[in-house]
């Protein structure tokens, strides 16, 4: 597990990057409560997913308005074809942690990083 942050520094309806890892993660608090991780670049073009705007359980990609389902890393179409990966979400003491993905990350082309 990766600690992000105190769950008090992270509001409902915001995000955190957390960039101490190749790719970035971008974890979501939604207005619901929720916790999610994902990877913080969109599939289609380097952007920052963290940078973007969450309604719901999707956040769409600053650049191009593509969405992502948080809970599963679909992508709801264009220009966006490949899903974001998906990484659980554990809290403990008030500490958010990121328990990576084994999966590979779908990164934009061009773009290179080392799996976390």
């Amino acid at each position: 597990m990766i600690p992000a942050c105190a769950l008090a520094a992270l509001p409902r309806g915001e995000a955190f990057r957390l960039d101490t890892v190749e790719p970035p993660i971008a974890v979501f608090h939604t207005d619901d409560g929720e916790l999610y991780a994902v990877d913080d670049t969109c599939t289609h073009q380097d952007a920052s997913l963290a940078d973007g705007w969450l309604e719901g359980c999707e956040v769409e990609c600053p650049l191009h308005a593509s969405r992502f389902d948080l809970r599963t890393g679909h992508a709801d179409g264009p220009p966006a074809k490949l899903p974001v990966r998906t990484h659980g979400v554990v809290v403990e003491d008030g500490t958010v942690y990121v328990v990576p993905s084994d999966l590979p990350p779908n990164l934009p082309p061009g773009a290179r990083a080392r799996t976390v």
